[in-house]
């Protein structure tokens, strides 16, 4: 007993120099105070202008992403509600007309299914939670991650600014066939249209760059002993849905350079040649079920680009405050990617 309390006494004497900053004398071992390494600012913004405009950090730019989708939602809401008022009420909101109404239904489609959605999901919570998630500091390319808000930015105000240009937005419906969606006639088949198209280029190219960034984020940022089969699976469905939208974006992107084109040139991608009161349009003979397959070689992965993350959000959440692993953890990986993989294959 004496020796356990000598044992003791010793080692509170030397636990009590060390809390005052002197090493303890020991014969058997040599005392080496642990590395402090300071904090580091990195790109952190300090005021106003370098946290709300030129921040890189990957936190505030998912907050700038998902406040810039919500206020996108909250303007498809309004359309919605427009929409629903006109069919319970007919002539309810005297201001409304038919080409009012084919208006709102096409940027209420839009809006909700890219800038909302998608850009709620993917941006926000895919900028937000993917650094935290798999112990990366930040974004591999925070500048270009930085960039890629701000082509979104500019894309939702293209598209609102096409709400007070003559002849409203385009009415052509949101999945935008030609070729109604340029013929004279169509509501917004002016400016609306042309606001549209190159709307949907910058969201595309802007989120290209910010795609980018999540996968080599996940790919080669993850912390040491992070592997790819201890990932949570909401960094798993964004990873698929991001790999879905770099396959399925570019057609999108392609289908609006191309009406463009059309619109603008008189080129004939997608325009039939056109007879009116006898005579040939300036169109050549395109085809508009070309621009079917491009749009649906977006439009059907897009399901799974807004859903995928979804599904990793909810399983995560039920895991947490069920307090119980997620069961079947590989299989549930396997079933996320393997919906990916399938529906190309639906398509």
């Amino acid at each position: 007993m004496s020796d356990e309390y000598d044992n003791n006494k010793t080692y509170q004497a030397q636990s009590s120099e060390t809390m005052g900053g002197s090493a303890p004398t020991s014969p058997d071992m040599d005392y080496v105070r642990p590395a402090e390494i300071p904090d580091q600012e990195l790109y952190h913004g300090h005021s106003f202008i370098t946290k709300w405009v030129f921040c890189q950090d990957a936190k505030v730019i998912g907050v700038q992403y998902f406040l810039t989708a919500v206020f996108t939602g909250i303007v498809g809401l309004i359309l919605s509600w427009l929409m629903r008022l006109q069919l319970g009420f007919p002539g309810a909101a005297g201001f409304m007309t038919a080409e009012h109404y084919y208006q709102f239904v096409t940027m209420h489609g839009m809006i909700m299914v890219v800038y909302f959605l998608t850009a709620l999901f993917l941006g926000g919570f895919g900028n937000y939670l993917i650094p935290l998630m798999v112990g990366a500091r930040d974004m591999v390319f925070p500048y270009v991650n930085m960039i890629s808000f701000w082509m979104f930015f500019i894309a939702v105000a293209v598209l609102m600014a096409s709400f007070f240009v003559p002849g409203g937005p385009t009415g052509a419906g949101w999945t935008l066939y030609p070729p109604q969606t340029i013929l004279p006639g169509t509501p917004g088949a002016g400016m609306g249209i042309l606001l549209m198209l190159v709307s949907l280029s910058l969201f595309v190219i802007g989120f290209t760059m910010g795609g980018l960034n999540y996968l080599i984020t996940i790919l080669q940022a993850r912390t040491r002993g992070m592997t790819l089969m201890r990932m949570p699976l909401t960094v798993w469905g964004i990873f698929t849905a991001t790999v879905l939208a770099m396959l399925a974006f570019p057609a999108l992107l392609v289908s609006a350079i191309m009406m463009t084109l059309d619109k603008i040139l008189g080129t004939s991608f997608f325009m039939p040649t056109i007879l009116q009161a006898g005579e040939v349009l300036e169109y050549g003979g395109g085809s508009p079920i070309l621009f079917q397959h491009l749009f649906w070689f977006f439009g059907h992965p897009e399901v799974y680009i807004v859903a995928l993350p979804a599904f990793g959000i909810v399983s995560d959440l039920i895991s947490v405050h069920s307090r119980k692993n997620i069961f079947g953890y590989r299989m549930m990986v396997w079933a996320i990617v393997g919906i990916g993989a399938l529906e190309f294959l639906e398509y």
